[in-house]
């Protein structure tokens, strides 16, 4: 089952970073945040995947062609019998990474249209999720789940918590309650998503927003189902989140680090 990254969106809110790079470029102790989320995939028996390409695209391609080299000892040959010859071996071998360039201001819905033809008609199901977010989530589970119930969509969802403390007054004006990174009431999209391929129906053309016309559709037909995931997941949407995602893989704490080295 391949799995599909959204990989194209500008990530304004973490200027600091993505300026002059793409936020899944964005790096979490010295490797990018898709490596994260790839590994969490690999993890899982996922090795299949598809970049759905836009801001600063050309970076990320950069990236994989260079990942032998930057990724392993070697020695070289200069000349006309010019070789490399590896020395090591990293642990990402035959993983399958398909870069597709779907354009620098396509929405969320009209890129995934765009990768249609690489999933193969003979494939039934695949995955989707977003370039920013590392997560514990049992991906295995999460398939399993949505094999269950048998419609065209599975959301993993979350119990979020404030960005804010949350305060609760009297009507005086008299503070009765601070909770600082509080849970909110009712659960959140988390991406993680699991999709049958009848869903690129619902996609149209750029300006198609996969969170808006067509998931709402999908929850009109009731074609739409929750994952319900109550481990870890942080968004990487500040320079803030980027802070603390970093001091927790320094502090080997990082609990999306599923994966044995």
């Amino acid at each position: 089952m391949k799995v599909v990254m959204l990989c194209g969106g500008l990530g304004t809110r973490l200027r600091e970073e993505t300026e002059y790079r793409p936020k899944p470029m964005v790096e979490i102790g010295g490797r990018p945040i898709l490596w994260h989320i790839m590994k969490l995939y690999a993890h899982n028996g996922f090795t299949d995947f598809v970049f759905c390409l836009g801001y600063r695209g050309n970076m990320i391609k950069e990236y994989f062609l260079n990942y032998e080299a930057m990724n392993n000892d070697f020695s070289l040959c200069l000349g006309r019998n010019s070789k490399i010859e590896y020395k090591n071996v990293h642990r990402e071998q035959d993983f399958q990474v398909t870069l597709v360039d779907t354009g620098p201001t396509t929405m969320t819905g009209g890129r995934v249209k765009k990768i249609e033809k690489y999933i193969g008609q003979d494939e039934d199901l695949f995955m989707l999720t977003y370039g920013d977010g590392v997560s514990d989530v049992d991906i295995r589970k999460l398939v399993e789940f949505h094999r269950s119930h048998g419609k065209l969509a599975t959301v993993t969802t979350i119990t979020p918590s404030s960005r804010f403390g949350v305060i609760e007054s009297e009507s005086t004006g008299r503070v009765t309650s601070f909770k600082e990174k509080a849970k909110i009431a009712g659960r959140a999209s988390a991406g993680f998503f699991v999709l049958n391929r009848r869903v690129f129906n619902y996609l149209g053309g750029d300006e198609c927003i996969f969170e808006k016309e067509p998931l709402e559709r999908l929850a009109a037909e009731g074609q739409l189902m929750a994952y319900q995931h109550d481990g870890f997941f942080y968004a990487m949407d500040t320079y803030r989140e980027y802070e603390y995602l970093n001091q927790l893989w320094s502090a080997k704490q990082a609990p999306w680090k599923v994966w044995q080295e």
